[in-house]
């Protein structure tokens, strides 16, 4: 005891000593006197400057990081410094029509499960945009910092834009239009309004960075046996491998879009993006039904190696459980985004795909996801077991319990770990 004593006592005279030595340092250096009036310090680069210097020339980066896109007017585009971390995960969705609430819903289930910030693009009908706006700025503050929005007007920069709208479903074809658009954005997701995110949209957003040096969009099949695919029997026109591929969930590395020239059946040297769009419609009008699917799918005909195709659970439609289960990832892993095509989350034809919908829908914000949400729908799904989708609710529901209890532990767990410290 008296050891530590001695010890604490010569550490406290060595810190006296060390602190009068720097008070007599400083006493002793002459105070620096202050910058002439006439001479003020130059700023190294004024604020307006620096943005148009990297408005100019924003920093490469990765496909999967994206780009940062301002949400103060639409079409145009602000870039960050921000670390690669913290950059958005960029979704777009096109709306027309009836489609708001349904767009809605689709956004409320990416920014429940989403991990990284997003940048959600909405191309809509200029009688939608109140709407939106309205919409998204009464969902509570937790989940609005986690996203931000741009909502552009439907146009078509090559051939006749009535023809472009009235292509197939209202507006669709904008789609296609995306990469001369989002000029700024490096890559993208997009889906129909009809899709609901079972798990957080960082997952499929990771598949980018497994591209190889050609390919430059993902799709999954549209059905996963050919004998009874639509495009296998009926198709009049190319497609994609051997049952097509649906574009209802599509990621995109836009930049190497726009940098590709494209091999097509009507000039041999290859067409940019732009440029093959309005001749392809025009060549293939009479042939296609399913529009700018169709379109996509002669495209990727001719240009196979710019495709990489993902499984069925990234785009689960009702063809993968109505006529029995067809989809051995979602068997295996669950259903990671459901796809509610030919209408089913508004009427009593695929009661399992509604209520997923309604669940989503419903769910307050705030509340417990395993009370308010995976609950209730086991408790819906229970009232499906008489149809083909209703009797494999494991296919349903495996992804989205994963997901909430990642939810819990991160938002929970983690939480009270980081400020409780023994």
């Amino acid at each position: 005891m008296r050891l530590s004593c001695k010890v604490a006592a010569a550490l406290l005279c060595l810190g006296s000593l060390l602190l009068l030595y720097l008070l007599a340092g400083s006493a002793a250096a002459p105070p620096r006197p202050p910058p002439a009036p006439s001479a003020p310090a130059r700023p190294a680069a004024p604020p307006a400057r620096r943005q148009s210097r990297l408005s100019r020339s924003p920093p490469r980066r990765s496909p999967a990081s994206g780009k940062l896109a301002s949400a103060r007017k639409p079409g145009e585009q602000k870039h960050s410094k921000e670390p690669s971390s913290l950059q958005c995960m960029h979704l777009a969705v096109v709306a027309c029509g009836d489609r708001l609430e349904e767009t809605l819903i689709m956004l409320k289930s990416a920014v429940l499960f989403s991990n990284r910030r997003l940048c959600f693009h909405i191309f809509a009908e200029d009688s939608l945009k109140p709407e939106f706006e309205k919409k998204l700025k009464e969902w509570p503050s937790s989940y609005t910092k986690k996203f931000e929005y741009n909502i552009y007007p439907i146009t078509f920069s090559v051939g006749n834009a009535q023809e472009w709208k009235k292509l197939f479903k209202p507006c669709a074809a904008q789609r296609l239009f995306l990469p001369v658009i989002l000029k700024d954005v490096d890559s993208l997701l997009y889906v129909d309004t009809d899709v609901l995110f079972l798990r957080p949209i960082d997952d499929i957003w990771h598949i980018l960075t497994e591209f190889n040096s050609t390919q430059l969009a993902a799709m999954a099949p549209e059905h996963e046996i050919p004998k009874i695919g639509w495009y296998s029997r009926f198709a009049r026109h190319p497609y994609y491998g051997t049952t097509g591929v649906n574009s209802g969930v599509m990621l995109m590395n836009l930049t190497r879009i726009r940098n590709t020239h494209f091999k097509n059946s009507m000039i041999p040297s290859g067409l940019t993006w732009e440029e093959m769009l309005y001749p392809l419609y025009q060549k293939y009008k009479n042939y296609i039904t399913w529009g700018d699917q169709d379109l996509l799918n002669i495209i990727f005909n001719f240009n196979p190696e710019c495709l990489y195709v993902f499984p069925c659970q990234w785009n689960y439609r009702p063809d993968h459980c109505m006529y029995g289960s067809n989809c051995k990832g979602a068997e295996e892993e669950g259903v990671s985004i459901l796809h509610g095509n030919r209408g089913v989350y508004h009427d009593d034809k695929q009661p399992t795909f509604k209520a997923l919908y309604e669940v989503i829908r419903d769910f307050p914000f705030e509340d417990n996801l395993f009370q308010s949400l995976y609950y209730p729908l086991q408790s819906k799904f229970l009232e499906t077991v008489h149809t083909l989708c209703g009797r494999i609710p494991q296919v349903f529901l495996k992804q989205i319990e994963k997901t909430m209890k990642k939810v819990y532990e991160n938002r929970v767990i983690v939480y009270l770990g980081a400020n409780h410290r023994y």
